[in-house]
C-alpha cells in the first residue's frame, strides 16, 4: 500500500503538495512537522505537513520526501485552521502565511555547496578568469558555498559561472538543508567533589599561597556560592573575581575546578516581586465587573477608557483571572516600543510568567519563545507581542487583549498575508472559545460601531486615575502669530512660554511632529530645482545628522549638494521640518536643557527603543522631539505639557480615514500629558483653528467626531457599511501598468458596476522604479463577500493569461484600512 502526505512549501503558491512515504514514515508523521522536499529542479525546501494520507495525485507523479526535519510538531491543528481562514479571507497563498507565522529558523531552504569533480581530467587553460579562481579554490578546500564563490569572484551573478563549470564538467552541485536554530550552551564551573571535605578544601588553600589570583578566584567562587544557591557561570566568576580566562582555566586543568554546560533560554526575565496587582479604584473596579458580565453574553468586549484612566490595572486583573485558570493570554500592542514599558510593569505582578515576541528579538530568541509557548511552559502564560505574536502556537488560550486597537500597525501592508491583527485575533479566541479585549482611548470607528449595533460588549471608563483632570487643549494660530511676527523658527511665543514655565518648574516637554529628518524638500533659489529621488515620486529629504538626503521610500541617499545640481548657484534653502530641525531649533533655543529625539532613525537596533524611553523616564531628557511612536500608550509620569508643531500635515492627507486618523494621533499624543496630580497643557499650532476635527480634538470631543465621520462614511459607501478591496497594479513600465488596470477595471465594473473605484494613480504613483495603479472595490452589506472574491480570483487568473500585461504584479488588499 502507498502513502502520501500533503505539504504546504513556503512559497507563494496557492495550492499543497503530494509527496510520497512510506509505511514508517506514515506511522511516525504528523500534521504539523517538518520534512525536506525537492520542489522543482534542484531545490529543497522544509515543507510542513498538513494530511497523511492514501491518495496519489492525479496529473504528477509524487516524488519522495528526502528526510524528516521533526520528532514532534513545531505547528500546532489551531494554527493550521487560522492559517486556512487568513489565505482565504485576506486572498493570499498558504505559503505566504507560513512564511510570515514561521521564525526564520524553521524555514529551512537548502544551499547549493559546489565540490569539484574528481572523475574527469581536463585542460585548465579552457577556464575563463572567474571560472579558474574558482577552480583554484577548490584545489584548497573540499566544499564552497555560493557565498563564499560571491566573496571570491566579487560579483552577486554568480550562477551562469557556476553552470558553465559544471557543462565543462569541472565541478559537481549538491543541495544541503541546513538548521539555524542553536540552542544557548552556558558554561558553569563549580569545585571539584574531591574538595568538598573541609580537611581537604583546607590543605589546597594552604597549597596555594604562591598562586594569589588562583587564590582569589577560588574565594571568589565559595561568596558566590554563599550568596546565590544556583549555578555559577563562567564569565560571572570572571567578572566578580576581577580576573582572566587563562586563571578559571589552568584551575580546570589542575582538577581544582570542573566545568560543565548547560542549555539556557535566551529570552530570560528578572523575576519580579511577584506580588499582588494594584488595588482597583472603585471606577476602575465597575468597568473591570462590567467587562466581566459582557463575557457572560458575548465573546468580544469594547473597553473605552479615556487616557491615563488606568487600563492596564483592569487588564492586569482580567489576565490575574485568566491564568489562574492555567490559561494562557496574549496582551497585543502595535508597537514594539511599547513592549519595554510594559514589560517592567507586568513584570512586578506575573515575574517569570511573561514572554514577549516581535521581530527585534533575533531568530534564536524567537524559537524559543514559540517552543515555550507550544509546550504550553509556565514562563509562556503571559505573552506580549506586536502583530505577528497571533501567530504563536497557543495550546490552551483563554483571553486576548488588543491595547490601542485602533492603531493602523495592526495591519500589515507588505508583504503577504495583508491581515489585521485585531481582526484574526477575534477569529483566533472564537477558535479557542477565549474573549477579547479591544482597549483604547479612541477606538477606531468601525469598532465602536460594532459596539454600537450590540455585536460587542461595551465598557466605558471616563475619569483618569487618581481623579486627574483631563489635560487642558489649547490651539495656536500660527497664521497670525507669523504676521504679528510672534514666532520664533516654529515655535510661536505663546509655545515657547510653556516650554520655559514647564522646565522651570522641573517638569518635562513631549513635542510631537510627524516627520523625521531636518527638512522635506531642499529648494533651489535660482531656478526652483529641488532634488527628486531617482526611483521614488518623491523630494529628497534632508538629515543634517548625516549631512545627506534621503528617500523614505526606498532608502536610496545623496551627500547633501554645496550646489545646485541644475544651474550650479549656492543659494539653496529648505522648505519644511522634521523632528531633526525641531531638535537643532531647540538646542540653540534651550542650550542649558537636554533634549531627546524619538523616531525611526534613533531607535534601531533591538534595545533601541528601550534606552531613550528609559532615559526620559530617568529625567535625563528634558524635552523629547518625536514622531507618532510618542503617542501610542506610553505612560511619562512627570510630563505637563505637549506642543502639537504642524497639525495641518496629518489633517491635509488625501485618505478617507484623515479625518479620523488625525483625531485619534492627536487625542492619544494629548494624552501624554499631566498623567500625575497636576494639570497637563497641550498646545496645538495650525494655520486652521477653526477646523471642526480640532474643534473637538480641543474639547475631546469623541462622540461628536465619530457622529460626524459615520455620517460621511454612510453617504461616501465606506466602512463600516462597506468592506473595501484595493487592488494594486505595480510595474516599471508606466504604459503597461496603466493598461493592464485599465483592462481590469473594465473587467471588475462589468461585474460590480458603480462599486468600483478607479483605476487611479496614487499621490506618489511610483516608488522603488516600480509604477503603482489602484483600483478600489466597495462591497455592500448584502452583497456575499465570498462570492466576491471568487469573481475577483477568477479576473485575476483571466489577466494573468494575457501575454502583454505579464509582469505586472497584482496585490489584492482585503480591508484596506
Amino acid at each position: 500500500m502507498s502513502y502520501f502526505i500533503n505539504v504546504i512549501l513556503p512559497i507563494p503558491l496557492d495550492k499543497e503538495f503530494t509527496y510520497s512515504i512510506n509505511k514508517t514514515e506514515a506511522a511516525f508523521l504528523k500534521p504539523g512537522m517538518r520534512v525536506a522536499v525537492q520542489f522543482g529542479k534542484s531545490k529543497v525546501y522544509a515543507a510542513l505537513v498538513t494530511k497523511i494520507h492514501e491518495t496519489p495525485p492525479l496529473v504528477y507523479e509524487a516524488k519522495e520526501i528526502e528526510h524528516i526535519l521533526d520528532e514532534f510538531a513545531i505547528v500546532t491543528p489551531q494554527q493550521l485552521k487560522i492559517w486556512a481562514w487568513i489565505s482565504e479571507y485576506y486572498m493570499c497563498t498558504k505559503g505566504e502565511v507560513m512564511r510570515a507565522a514561521l521564525p526564520g529558523a524553521f524555514l529551512l531552504e537548502s544551499e547549493t555547496i559546489v565540490f569539484k569533480n574528481e572523475q574527469t581530467s581536463f585542460d585548465e587553460s579552457l577556464l575563463k578568469d572567474d571560472e579558474f579562481l574558482i577552480f583554484e579554490a577548490l584545489q584548497y578546500q573540499s566544499v564552497l558555498r555560493v557565498q563564499e564563490i560571491m566573496n571570491i569572484i566579487g560579483k552577486k551573478n554568480v550562477l551562469p559561472v557556476i553552470k558553465r563549470l559544471l557543462e565543462k564538467e569541472v565541478i559537481t552541485v549538491q543541495e544541503e538543508i541546513y538548521e539555524q536554530y542553536k540552542p544557548k550552551i552556558v558554561r558553569f564551573v563549580r569545585l571539584h567533589k574531591e574538595y568538598n571535605k573541609e580537611a581537604s578544601l583546607r590543605d589546597l588553600l594552604d597549597s596555594m599561597t604562591r598562586s594569589p589570583k588562583q587564590r582569589e578566584v577560588l574565594l571568589h567562587l565559595f561568596t558566590l556560592q554563599a550568596q546565590a544557591n544556583k549555578p555559577i557561570k563562567v564569565s560571572e566568576l570572571i567578572k566578580t573575581s576581577n580576573s582572566s580566562s587563562s586563571v578559571v582555566k589552568t584551575l580546570i586543568n589542575k582538577g581544582i575546578l570542573e566545568e560543565y554546560h548547560l542549555q539556557r533560554d535566551r529570552v530570560e526575565y528578572e523575576t519580579g516581586k511577584n506580588g499582588e496587582s494594584k488595588e482597583l479604584n472603585e471606577y476602575q473596579h465597575k468597568a473591570f465587573l462590567e467587562i466581566e458580565n459582557s463575557f457572560k453574553e458575548k465573546d468580544v468586549c469594547l473597553f473605552h477608557g479615556v487616557t491615563s484612566s488606568g487600563k492596564t490595572e483592569v487588564y492586569v486583573k482580567l489576565i490575574e483571572k485568566v491564568i489562574q485558570e492555567g490559561k494562557q493570554v496574549l496582551y497585543l500592542l502595535p508597537e514594539i516600543a511599547l513592549t519595554t514599558q510594559l514589560i517592567t510593569r507586568l513584570q512586578e505582578y506575573f515575574g517569570e510568567k511573561l514572554t514577549v515576541y516581535h521581530s527585534k528579538y533575533s531568530v534564536n530568541e524567537r524559537v524559543e519563545a514559540w517552543n515555550n509557548v507550544k509546550a504550553g511552559k509556565s514562563k509562556a502564560q503571559v505573552i506580549i507581542g506586536a502583530r505577528s505574536a497571533i501567530f504563536l502556537p497557543f495550546v490552551n488560550l483563554g483571553l486576548i487583549v488588543v491595547d490601542e486597537e485602533h492603531e493602523n500597525t495592526f495591519k500589515q501592508y507588505d508583504p503577504a498575508p495583508r491581515y489585521h491583527a485585531r481582526d484574526t485575533a477575534i477569529v483566533l479566541a472564537k477558535m479557542f472559545g477565549a474573549k477579547v479585549v479591544l482597549g483604547s482611548a479612541t477606538p477606531a470607528l468601525e469598532t465602536y460601531y460594532n459596539a454600537n449595533q450590540g455585536k460587542y460588549g461595551f465598557v466605558q471608563l471616563t475619569r483618569r486615575f487618581g481623579n486627574v483632570l483631563m489635560p487642558e487643549i489649547n490651539l495656536v494660530d500660527v497664521k497670525t502669530k507669523y504676521k504679528k511676527k510672534e514666532m520664533t523658527g516654529h515655535f510661536s511665543d505663546t509655545l515657547l512660554i510653556s516650554i520655559r514655565e514647564a522646565l522651570a518648574e522641573g517638569e518635562q516637554v513631549i513635542l510631537f511632529q510627524n516627520r523625521r529628518g531636518y527638512s522635506p524638500v531642499v529648494e533651489c533659489n535660482t531656478c526652483g530645482h529641488s532634488p527628486q529621488c531617482p526611483n521614488c515620486d518623491v523630494s529628497l529629504t534632508f538629515h543634517s545628522y548625516r549631512n545627506q538626503l534621503r528617500c523614505h521610500y526606498c532608502g536610496y541617499h545623496i551627500a547633501m549638494p554645496q550646489k545646485c545640481i541644475v544651474c550650479e548657484s549656492v543659494d539653496l534653502t529648505t522648505k519644511g521640518f522634521g523632528t531633526e530641525q525641531i531638535e537643532n531649533e531647540l538646542q540653540e533655543l534651550f542650550p542649558d536643557h537636554a533634549i531627546g529625539r524619538m523616531d525611526q532613525d534613533t531607535t534601531r537596533g533591538k534595545h533601541g527603543y528601550e534606552k531613550i524611553i528609559n532615559r526620559f523616564e530617568e529625567g535625563d531628557i528634558d524635552i523629547m522631539v518625536g514622531t507618532q511612536m510618542l503617542s501610542k500608550g506610553l505612560d511619562f509620569r512627570n510630563v505637563s505639557l505637549v506642543g502639537i508643531m504642524n497639525a495641518d500635515n496629518l489633517l491635509n492627507f488625501p485618505d478617507f480615514r484623515a479625518h479620523e486618523r488625525s483625531f485619534q494621533l492627536m487625542q492619544q499624543v494629548a494624552g501624554r500629558a499631566g498623567r500625575t496630580k497636576k494639570r497637563g497643557k497641550v498646545l496645538i499650532q495650525t494655520y486652521n483653528p477653526y477646523h471642526q476635527i480640532l474643534q473637538q480634538v480641543s474639547v475631546n470631543d469623541y462622540l461628536g467626531m465619530y457622529k460626524d465621520q459615520i455620517e460621511e462614511r454612510h453617504q461616501y459607501k465606506y466602512p463600516p457599511f462597506y468592506k473595501i478591496i484595493k487592488i494594486t497594479g505595480k510595474h516599471k513600465d508606466y504604459n503597461k501598468v496603466n493598461d493592464a488596470m485599465d483592462w481590469l477595471g473594465v473587467s471588475f465594473r462589468n461585474v460590480f458596476k458603480l462599486n468600483v473605484l478607479g483605476p487611479e494613480f496614487p499621490p506618489i504613483s511610483r516608488i522603488r522604479n516600480q509604477y503603482h495603479k489602484n483600483i478600489i472595490i466597495k462591497i455592500p452589506q448584502k452583497q456575499s463577500l465570498q462570492k466576491t472574491k471568487e469573481v475577483i480570483k477568477k479576473i485575476n487568473t483571466s489577466f494573468k493569461s494575457i501575454k502583454e500585461f505579464s509582469g505586472v504584479r497584482i496585490i489584492i488588499n482585503v480591508d484596506n484600512y
